[in-house]
């Protein structure tokens, strides 16, 4: 299963506001305490996967993180394997992890260890639901409830940035910030945040704030769009504009419920939102689907390397 193969899968999925993604669906089994292997199912957005192998000779890494399992060789790249059963805490007992889902995004190339690998599905983003409160996991962004079992979708940006500082998204330092404390214009400006994962919306969000905007935050972008069309009759209710509520929205792509690219598509039709700036923020930003997504309404495009900059980008397109 060769990700060039995986790529083409998807890629009509990130061109579009179809609403729709591709998952691989891979299973990090439990032992109990009676010794039966409890089958656990998790997925991950086609669109980060390389290829999936079998697991090469692998090198330890001396005083890695636990979770952080070695590291092989692959072609010409030596690539930093985790061991998703240590991060999510299971019981293995004698169960192999043998198969390696090898993954790309924002960057960085890194392969997890998984005991199997089932199969593709393609599925609508209304059908992943939000993490229910008895998951209690940051790991998991969403659920996919099939027919016998559900499946756990992972924030592989999380569990990845806490195990390779080279990945970690950090909010701005103060020395980046110093201009908020001369600037109270900020503090006049709404801007709306629709990101899925606690941890980058917490990051993106503490960013702007420390920078003194004032921001609204939405788990999904179903979520962001009801705040959107709230505002919409707010607004003609009290007789003035939608502009005068929110000044800016900053997506995410990959949402339960709504992505962000039907959310930005949905702005795009409002002609209420013609003139609201949409800044999307990903994971899966390359320089293709950069171009698609300018194309689909978004204002800019913003990736993890472009952290530093987002208060002044947000400052120039709030102007």
């Amino acid at each position: 299963m060769k990700g060039e193969k995986l790529m083409k899968q998807s890629k009509i999925l990130l061109e579009s506001d179809t609403n729709e993604l591709e998952i691989v669906e891979f299973r990090i089994d439990e032992v109990d305490s009676n010794g039966n292997v409890l089958p656990c199912y998790y997925g991950v957005n086609v669109a980060k996967v390389r290829e999936i192998i079998r697991l090469p000779q692998m090198s330890r890494v001396v005083n890695a993180k636990p979770g952080v399992e070695g590291m092989i060789k692959l072609r010409d790249k030596v690539i930093t394997i985790i061991n998703l059963a240590t991060v999510l805490n299971k019981a293995t007992g004698d169960l192999v992890a043998d198969r390696v889902v090898v993954l790309e995004f924002n960057n960085l190339m890194v392969g997890v260890l998984v005991h199997s690998v089932s199969r593709i599905y393609r599925i609508s983003w209304k059908n992943v639901e939000p993490p229910a409160a008895a998951v209690h996991s940051d790991e998991v962004t969403g659920l996919v409830k099939m027919d016998d079992r559900i499946i756990l979708v992972l924030d592989f940006e999380k569990i990845v940035a806490e195990l390779c500082s080279e990945s970690a998204l950090k909010p701005l330092d103060t020395l980046l910030l110093h201009r908020s404390e001369s600037n109270p214009e900020r503090a006049l400006k709404t801007v709306l945040v629709a990101d899925d994962s606690v941890f980058i919306r917490k990051t993106l969000c503490s960013s702007l704030r420390s920078a003194g905007y004032t921001v609204v935050e939405a788990e999904n972008g179903a979520e962001a769009w009801k705040t959107i069309q709230d505002t919409m009759q707010k607004a003609a209710s009290d007789g003035n504009l939608f502009k005068d509520h929110i000044q800016m929205l900053i997506t995410d792509v990959e949402m339960p419920q709504m992505d962000g690219l039907h959310l930005t598509s949905l702005v795009r039709k409002e002609e209420t939102l013609k003139d609201l700036p949409v800044a999307i923020f990903s994971s899966l930003a390359s320089e293709d689907n950069k171009r698609k997504w300018i194309g689909l309404g978004a204002n800019c495009i913003l990736t993890k390397p472009d952290l530093p900059k987002l208060v002044d980008v947000v400052d120039e397109l709030t102007a």
